[in-house]
């Protein structure tokens, strides 16, 4: 599955969390079935919220429900728990490259600082966009098509 793919998920099965969640028991095979995605990479995706406390899984008879408010989680939060970042990190350069072309090694590091810069900048805009501000947008788009 591709970070964008999984991302994307996370963030349409925490929608679904927040639209169904007072009036239907929202589970995987609920979240599978709206997703048109395998029961299978959804438990993965509500499994990985949950231990980054986005989500909360009732066992038994209950369903997800959002573990804290979707003004309080942005797209930061939801990137970092899908597991789309490897070691915190947006972005991974070669880290060994090849010793014997200096040129290699000075385009590594250039492109480790521009790589860097890129990393904050991404951090900073996913860190500013909420859940909440996604379900507005929605909200809105849905009044627009009335």
């Amino acid at each position: 599955m591709q970070i964008s793919s999984r991302f994307t998920l996370a963030v349409h099965i925490l929608t679904c969390i927040k639209t169904f969640g007072e009036s239907t028991k929202v589970t995987s095979d609920f979240l599978a079935s709206s997703t048109n995605v395998n029961p299978v990479i959804v438990r993965k995706i509500l499994g990985q919220l949950k231990k980054a406390n986005i989500v909360d899984v009732a066992r038994g008879s209950g369903g997800a429900v959002l573990a804290k408010p979707e003004g309080e989680i942005t797209f930061l939060d939801i990137y970092k728990a899908v597991d789309c970042v490897g070691n915190g990190e947006l972005f991974h350069f070669h880290e060994n490259p090849n010793p014997l072309c200096p040129v290699g090694r000075n385009i590594h590091a250039v492109l480790d600082d521009r790589l860097i810069k890129v990393q904050q900048a991404m951090e900073k805009e996913l860190a500013s966009v909420t859940l909440k501000d996604v379900l507005d947008d929605t909200q809105n788009i849905i009044k627009s098509q009335q």
